[in-house]
């Protein structure tokens, strides 16, 4: 038995309990941001729903585009906005609870708006106490924000993150998902003053860097244009143990029965 918002109730002993429903009011509500947009106009939506027509039709069940539709409305408008959701739920026959349950699950769907490049600190346990955290304290200083925010000219948002499975690479920052290994104090700072700059440092591995809403319109599964110059692939750090193994003839032992 629940009581709206505000409202008392009997309990069992008579006595009068209040029960407030909704999120506390320590939380921030999920995509509710002062100027975001609504709904879409005209031509933004025509065009949005011929590159949704494109992605639905790589699927045999079309709610299970929902993943590259959300990051197809935030790379038109950096984040996941009210009329992002609207569109997506149009495009799909969801409601806007289902599209609502599915962004705020996954931290790579933006809650607010992100800069040109969203730059990524891990301070996860390994990269933490090889430097990460110590890198991440020095970027707010040096770019004058805090986590999560972005910097007054908008080419920067700053944010510490979680594993990105790179940990022989540690520390490692990551912008707009591209790695960028080993960084120092020092290196960390060339980089973002090289993305404010316009002219943003080459990533240790992976794809050319682009911006963030264009990173999101890739990951939503339209044609990267990047070109590939080799950059992918496990570097040296990753397959050491790999060749420590064949240079000594060293396998695995034999599973129960003689199984590997």
């Amino acid at each position: 038995m629940t009581a709206p918002e505000g409202k008392p109730k009997e309990s069992g002993s008579g006595e009068r309990v209040f029960l407030r429903l909704g999120p506390p009011p320590e939380e921030p509500s999920q995509f509710v941001v002062e100027g975001a947009p609504e709904s879409y106009p005209t031509e933004v939506r025509a065009r949005l729903e011929v590159e949704a027509k494109e992605i639905i039709a790589k699927y045999p069940n079309k709610r299970s585009a929902l993943l590259p539709l959300l990051h197809l409305v935030q790379g038109e408008d950096s984040y996941i906005t009210p009329a992002g959701m609207e569109f997506c739920a149009d495009q799909l026959d969801l409601t806007g609870a289902e599209v609502s349950a599915v962004a705020s699950f996954y931290t790579m769907y933006r809650r607010g708006p992100t800069g040109e490049y969203l730059v990524g600190v891990c301070t996860n346990t390994l990269c933490a106490v090889m430097g990460g955290d110590a890198i991440f304290e020095d970027l707010k200083g040096h770019l004058g924000v805090g986590n999560d925010e972005t910097t007054d000219d908008g080419s920067v948002t700053l944010q510490h993150i979680e594993c990105n499975a790179a940990c022989d690479y540690a520390p490692v920052v990551m912008v707009n998902w591209e790695f960028y290994d080993n960084q120092t104090i020092e290196s960390a700072r060339e980089l973002v003053d090289s993305l404010r700059a316009g002219k943003p440092a080459k990533p240790t591995r992976g794809a050319p860097l682009c911006k963030f809403r264009e990173t999101s319109r890739i990951l939503a599964g339209l044609r990267d244009e990047r070109p590939d110059e080799g950059q992918g692939g496990a570097g040296a750090a990753t397959l050491a143990g790999l060749r420590v193994a064949k240079e000594n003839d060293m396998q695995a032992p034999p599973g129960p029965e003689g199984q590997a």
